[in-house]
């Protein structure tokens, strides 16, 4: 058996810290979804069984995206429950299109400062939200809501034993899996994520202790394939909007981060046109059971790397686990305390959040450093993936500025024509320096603008360079003379 499966031991405990991880994220999902917690489980059941087997990143794991949370609720107000399979089906079904056209590959071009970026922003929102589930506080729905309320939220807790209990046992559990690392070799064969649940389990029976607990009831029960009528809406263009916006975003999410799960492991690579294909079949086949959109999730997929898992085995046994508990044990799910899975998710956002990076780039690259922090700020302002598209605008500007090189040198003897040369990159980020440098030029005196050491003039450059050569051979006595190269 260990020949054939020499990694069955880590894959087995990782996924039962990827387990514990992902039960809290199934459910919360699904509840500010504004559906049953038990289709946000479906989800993530899929995400384990039936993506997880498929080829692409073999350490992600796939489950319900805190991401799509507002568009799901606005889509369930809006068609309906019965409408949501519709949407995700269609989809899981344009994405399966999408990793077949292999328009994946192109999501590899993403920068590391913004994958560092986008780790810290998504680290930042889970601690801060956990921290009042914690305390058995509903946490506030945006990220700088979540941040800006923390000193009232523990305002509120310290006036309160059932909130000091609840952190208490939050607190006692993010104790339990730091310390865990300094037990015995053979004590840490057990995984300290689930330690800390037992003992948080425990503690909270032996004492009574007023905690909020994991409710979830039977799945097959909230599990409604579309009917006719629900593929009925797909006549409304407001559908098919919806649809696209599901489609774009959790391909987006799913591929960022793939990226970031990459910087995490030395394993093999993420490919990623066939990861597009893997979750295509997953909405795919979420849409037929009526659950939640998937996307991968980094907060899963972090804590599966981090718990030493080697192969796709362990988000395979993920899914397994989240069917046998949800399924055939809701009862021994509902003894879990909520503030020691919350304590399992601070531990894992602190986890994300690249200090030594942020460190290093400081030092040798400030402007990587700076697109980073305004990857992660605006993650926390806005969401995941506006956040990145604004990591990925600012670096892309930045590498077009350097890419922009350029220099200027005016000879001017006195007499005879003034000699005007650029060398280096002239594009449209340097226009404004090389018009003030033009215009600023005698007007009765002839000119000879040298372009030959240039190495790329773009379209907006060579057209105002010509209409200044224009004008000032009409203001002057002689027309400009233009050099470029042979």
């Amino acid at each position: 058996m260990t020949t054939k499966y020499p990694y069955l031991r880590q894959d087995f405990l990782a996924s039962i810290v990827v387990f514990l991880v992902a039960v809290p994220l199934c459910v919360g999902v699904a509840v500010a979804s504004g559906v049953p917690a038990e289709l946000g489980l479906v989800t993530g059941i899929v995400g384990g069984l039936v993506t997880g087997f498929l080829p692409g990143s073999s350490l992600q794991v796939s489950g319900p995206a805190a991401g799509l949370t507002v568009l799901v609720f606005e889509a369930v107000s809006e068609f309906g429950v019965g409408t949501l399979g519709v949407i995700v089906l269609m989809a899981g079904l344009f994405q399966l299109a999408m990793g077949f056209f292999r328009i994946g590959r192109w999501f590899r071009a993403i920068s590391v400062s913004v994958v560092e970026g986008m780790l810290c922003g998504i680290g930042l929102v889970i601690i801060a939200g956990q921290l009042y589930a914690a305390a058995g506080l509903k946490a506030p729905q945006t990220g700088i809501g979540k941040i800006a309320g923390l000193p009232g939220a523990f305002a509120d807790a310290l006036g309160s034993s059932e909130a000091l209990a609840s952190l208490a046992i939050g607190a006692g559990t993010i104790a339990v899996i730091v310390l865990w690392k300094r037990l015995p070799k053979a004590v840490r064969s057990v995984p300290g994520a689930l330690a800390a649940v037992v003992l948080a389990t425990l503690a909270t029976l032996a004492f009574g202790l007023p905690v909020a607990t994991v409710e979830v009831e039977g799945l097959f029960g909230v599990v409604q394939v579309p009917g006719a009528d629900a593929f009925g809406e797909l006549a409304s263009p407001a559908v098919w909007g919806t649809i696209v916006a599901f489609t774009l975003i959790a391909s987006a999410e799913s591929l960022f981060s793939a990226a970031a799960v990459d910087r995490l492991h030395d394993g093999p690579r993420t490919q990623y046109d066939k990861e597009m294909v893997a979750q295509g079949v997953g909405n795919t086949v979420c849409g037929l059971l009526g659950a939640l959109p998937m996307t991968a999730v980094i907060v899963r997929s972090s804590a599966n790397v981090a718990a030493g898992a080697r192969t796709k085995a362990s988000r395979v046994l993920h899914g397994a686990w989240l069917l046998l508990f949800a399924a055939a044990l809701p009862s021994a799910l509902a003894l879990v305390p909520i503030p020691a899975l919350a304590g399992i998710l601070v531990h894992a956002g602190w986890k994300l959040i690249p200090f030594r990076q942020i460190t290093a780039l400081w030092r040798g690259h400030k402007g990587e450093a700076l697109i980073l922090v305004a990857t992660a700020v605006s993650i926390v302002a806005v969401n995941m993936f506006e956040g990145v598209l604004i990591g990925l605008a600012l670096s892309v500007a930045k590498t077009a500025w350097e890419a922009s090189h350029l220099k200027t040198e005016i000879v001017d003897k006195g007499a005879g024509p003034v000699q005007v040369h650029l060398t280096g990159n002239a594009t449209f980020l340097r226009l404004p320096k090389i018009l003030d440098s033009l215009e600023a030029l005698p007007q009765d005196r002839p000119v000879e603008l040298d372009l030959s050491g240039l190495h790329h003039l773009d379209h907006a450059c060579r057209t105002a360079l010509e209409n200044w050569a224009e004008r000032h051979s009409a203001a002057g006595t002689e027309p400009v003379r233009v050099t470029t190269a042979a």
